[in-house]
């Protein structure tokens, strides 16, 4: 709602700490949560000149978070506690991905990270905001989880994650909630970007390795039938053995074809889902451009 704006930014600079620049964020120089890039583009917007993220002023911070990421998840809106838990979620991570948490949390049938009218009005509908805010929170840890910088700042995010959801439901009930943690200093102000989402370790390699297993196996059975096809014939004890033989061979030359298969497929599926989630962060990054003027 649109008087929480100065209290949800409160708590998101408790979090975001001061200037860091870690070698693994892939946000890369940032000031209080701003990078930047984004930084950069806002003094374009101005006709003034970029300079280090580090001279930011607090007018520019607000500015910057009010244009940027409080109006673009349109928290003045959002039911309370909702509103602050997408606002936090855009900031670490995007507005665009932090709206597709929110509507897969509400069921939407089509999830494009636009936080419309729809969305808006399923989120005021939705019966239990305590329980909706649950649900995008872990969406959100889920997705952080499997991001390859996870063993460097997952200490942080899960420690912000749990905060920030103690918090919208401390809001969606009418209370204050628990004070903001400083998770700064863990790695929970880096940026937690769905680009950096490790893919599942199903490659051509691996499928290449599954088949060529399969074929030292098929390779063993071949032998044994080729030592007993002279005596085919000699007794039934040979025979039911050079069938049982037979057959091995039909089925372990299937399931490595079956395997190859189904490695290939999952690699792709994995590839679409990260390039469309990967595509909207760019997304993202441009609006970002667009709004303070464009990039350089």
């Amino acid at each position: 709602m649109k008087q929480n704006f100065a209290k949800a930014l409160e708590r998101v600079l408790v979090y975001e700490g001061g200037y860091s620049n870690h070698p693994r964020d892939p946000g890369g120089p940032t000031n209080k949560g701003i990078i930047q890039r984004v930084y950069d583009g806002f003094r374009r917007s101005k006709g003034l000149e970029p300079r280090s993220v580090r001279r930011l002023t607090r007018e520019e911070l607000l500015e910057i978070y009010r244009r940027q990421y409080w109006d673009k998840v349109q928290g003045d809106r959002l039911p309370d506690g909702v509103d602050f838990v997408v606002f936090d979620g855009a900031v670490n991570s995007g507005f665009s991905q932090s709206t597709k948490w929110l509507q897969r949390a509400l069921g939407m049938e089509r999830v494009d990270g636009e936080l419309g009218e729809a969305t808006i009005a399923a989120a005021l509908a939705h019966p239990d905001h305590d329980a909706l805010i649950a649900d995008i929170c872990a969406r959100r840890l889920g997705m952080l989880q499997r991001l390859s910088t996870w063993d460097a700042f997952g200490k942080g995010w899960g420690r912000r994650v749990a905060n920030v959801k103690a918090i919208g439901q401390a809001w969606a009930t009418g209370s204050v909630g628990p004070q903001p943690v400083a998770v700064h200093e863990i790695g929970g102000d880096a940026k937690a970007l769905v680009a950096d989402v490790a893919l599942p370790k199903v490659s051509a390699e691996a499928a290449t390795q599954g088949t060529l297993g399969g074929g030292a196996i098929a390779a063993a059975v071949n032998g044994g039938k080729e030592s007993l096809l002279p005596l085919v014939g000699s007794n039934k004890t040979v025979d039911l053995v050079f069938t049982v033989l037979t057959l091995a061979g039909i089925a372990i030359a299937l399931g490595g074809a079956a395997y190859a298969l189904w490695a290939a497929r999952q690699r792709r599926q994995a590839e679409r889902v990260w390039s469309a989630e990967a595509r909207a962060e760019v997304d993202d990054w441009a609006a970002v451009d667009l709004a303070f003027g464009g990039p350089a």
